[in-house]
């Protein structure tokens, strides 16, 4: 099995437009929306130790604006150890990676999102 630190090219682009698409919603008050684009990056990146990482920076900033306390406790654990979970290859496929969904549990994976895997030429699991 081959271990990647940093998303692939092909991939990135996708990756990057859930997380301009957040920014955008976050901005708009469409706090719903943003959260959406958050867990549609967190699936894109989890396999990749950098992009998961900071999705779940992201989601600990997200949960701090909205004072989300649960948000908050839980994505200090992900924060810490999701990235490593990624760099051995052990990820929960799927998983949205917020605090409302089991940290270890795997989810089937959208097919607009099995579409964007499979033109970056990359496996989701």
């Amino acid at each position: 099995m081959t271990l990647y630190t940093a998303i692939p090219k092909k991939l990135k682009p996708f990756y990057t437009t859930e997380l301009s698409k957040y920014q955008i919603a976050y901005a708009q008050g469409d706090l719903a929306g943003a959260w959406y684009h958050l867990e549609r990056a967190h699936i894109i990146g989890q396999k990749y130790p950098y992009a998961h990482t900071y999705v779940h920076w992201k989601m600990l900033q997200f949960g701090i604006k909205i004072k989300n306390r649960k948000e908050i406790i839980g994505q200090i654990p992900r924060l810490i150890f999701g990235g490593v979970k990624s760099f051995v290859g052990k990820i929960p496929v799927g998983n949205p990676g917020g605090a409302n969904v089991p940290p270890l549990k795997t989810f089937p994976i959208a097919h607009d999102l099995q579409e964007i895997f499979a033109k970056a030429q990359v496996l989701s699991n």
